[in-house]
């Protein structure tokens, strides 16, 4: 009876532990197949509706998302597990954020429709093209001819006029492009094939294209550029969005933090920079003069042809690391296809150091480049430098989370940087913290890293602020963290013109941090082992960090979640 009893307890035991594990990693839940079908769905009418800006497309997916919020809004939340909720709670941020944009857009649209009176003629000609109607060419062909002097009249009367808002000014400009879109789609359906149009519409369609080609370059140029940045002789123009827009944001992607508490973190991470920095130096016999530490560590770039050679090595070096302390679960397959490149010259302009993912994009200098740009990308790219992001851009970083993204739970398309980012650079902080560097000089390259992260976050919320111009930017990572004057004007040039969002730089060291204090609250009290949290956390793909803590500690949310960690305390 003792034995039956011991059995069974086991056996209950061994059930829960089981439970939890599958809870944890199964692949469905309740709102799986909504987010699914949503995602068709969209993909579907966005390839159906492919003109920007169309009322007809604005309208049709302003439906798609009040539809899925009211199918969402039918699943009892209250009993959900936490999982479950947190994709309630994402999605439904992901519906109504799409309807705040698309109101945004309608409203934009309704203030620019006097500089597109002729925008229904073809809107409707690509209406009835898609379903291969017969258009009445020489009508059609007439009314081109008559949208093009309207055109014409309304360039000369928008050069006489004001200047107006940025983003109204982007509208009419995207607006206008999306009208020669749908105007080309026309004429490339039925030229050639339909021998009325083919007679008729070459060339009022030609005149037409050119015409709406420079009115949307008038458009562009009546932006009143005063209201969003300060001007400089940087040559980089980007778009500050203002305090309100970020807190909009911050909010959006779950930062409890307003931007001048998170330049408070950032000063206050960079003043650590600052002391363990000076030590280094000190190691080196420069005392405190840390630049001329630094100086030392940029000289120690490999000859031109070794940079793919020596990336290889520190490679090896991290993942041996990693796996010896065996600190996450790393797939054959991950590191069996990732793949090197080189980087394009052209390219290397906004991203002078590597890149990584699936794909290693090294950033070295070509025969192309005249001297001091070699010297400024090898000097930048030293492998002490590159040691401290050589396992940020592949493993267990970008390469790893990317290959474990496509195989658990790939319906969570709840992109952020401050997943995708953070975790990266929060496995620098681990392995800086396990002794990863092995002497000054990789200590100064890690370092050189972790003030520049400070320093995005500091350059990147002044800027968007208002309170800097992109030279501001520029002068501070040359002065305040060492860059090689080129790379930093590449650096600002990415941050501002290189289609990233105006919180992506600033997600960095804000995500590493939410890591790493989950990582305190998690493995630091033993509850978990370092492989089991890291493992979890991939396996749970790309989200909020506030809500990856949510599920690991199974938190029970409610619908209107909004964040609430205040995961910064130092």
């Amino acid at each position: 009876m003792r034995i039956l009893l011991f059995s069974l307890l086991l056996f209950v035991s061994f059930q829960t532990l089981s439970q939890k594990a599958f809870d944890t990693y199964y692949q469905t839940n309740e709102v799986q197949p909504i987010l699914v079908n949503y995602e068709a769905d969209k993909g579907g009418l966005t390839r159906f509706y492919t003109i920007a800006n169309s009322p007809e497309r604005r309208e049709r997916f302003k439906k798609l998302n009040q539809e899925y919020l009211q199918e969402l809004e039918k699943l009892d939340f209250d009993k959900m597990k936490t999982s479950s909720q947190v994709d309630y709670i994402l999605f439904q941020r992901t519906l109504k954020t799409e309807l705040h944009l698309l109101d945004k857009e309608e409203k934009e649209f309704s203030q620019i429709a006097k500089y597109i009176p002729f925008a229904d003629s073809i809107y409707q000609w690509e209406k009835l093209r898609r379903r291969g109607a017969f258009l009445k060419s020489e009508s059609i062909s007439h009314q081109l001819y008559s949208i093009n002097k309207q055109i014409q009249s309304l360039s000369k009367s928008v050069a006489q006029e004001p200047l107006i808002e940025d983003d109204l000014s982007k509208r009419a400009e995207n607006t206008v492009k999306g009208l020669q879109a749908a105007l080309k789609s026309v004429y490339d359906f039925y030229y050639g094939y339909d021998p009325q149009f083919t007679w008729w519409m070459q060339k009022p369609y030609l005149q037409t294209d050119s015409a709406l080609t420079a009115y949307a370059s008038l458009l562009k140029s009546k932006a009143n550029k005063a209201s969003s940045q300060k001007e400089d002789a940087s040559g980089i123009v980007g778009h500050p969005i203002g305090r309100e827009e970020l807190l909009r944001q911050l909010q959006y992607e779950f930062i409890p933090y307003s931007p001048e508490e998170l330049v408070d973190i950032a000063n206050k991470e960079f003043a650590w920079c600052d002391a363990e920095m000076l030590k280094a130096s000190r190691d080196l016999g420069f005392g405190d003069n840390w630049k001329a530490a630094l100086e030392k560590v940029k000289q120690s770039y490999v000859p031109e042809g070794h940079q793919p050679e020596m990336i290889m090595d520190l490679y090896n070096q991290s993942v041996d690391f990693i796996k010896k302390r065996d600190l996450i679960t790393i797939p054959p397959l991950a590191e069996e296809t990732w793949r090197m490149t080189m980087m394009s010259p052209r390219q290397q302009l906004v991203s002078p150091f590597f890149l990584g993912g699936e794909q290693l994009l090294i950033a070295y200098p070509t025969n192309t480049m005249d001297d001091d740009a070699k010297l400024m990308s090898m000097r930048g790219n030293n492998p002490h430098f590159s040691r401290a992001t050589v396992h940020h851009e592949l493993i267990a970083g970008h390469c790893l989370e990317f290959f474990m993204n496509e195989r658990y739970k790939p319906y969570r398309n709840y992109f952020t940087p401050f997943w995708i980012e953070g975790w990266s650079l929060y496995w620098e902080f681990i392995l800086w913290d396990m002794n990863f560097p092995r002497n000054a000089e990789d200590r100064i390259g890690m370092l050189f890293w972790r003030m520049h992260r400070c320093a995005r976050i500091i350059f990147s919320l002044n800027y968007q602020l208002g309170n800097w111009t992109p030279q501001q930017c520029i002068d501070f990572l040359v002065d305040r963290v060492g860059h090689e004057r080129a790379n930093a004007e590449g650096e600002v040039r990415r941050s501002f013109t290189g289609g990233y969002g105006p919180l992506y730089q600033l997600a960095y060291m804000t995500g590493a941090l939410q890591f790493y204090a989950l990582k305190k609250e998690l493995v630091d009290t033993k509850k978990m082992s370092y492989k089991q949290f890291h493992d979890a956390i991939l396996k749970e793909n790309c989200m909020p960090v506030e809500l990856v803590r949510a599920i690991l500690t199974n938190q029970k949310l409610k619908r209107d979640y909004s964040a609430s960690w205040r995961f910064y305390n130092k």
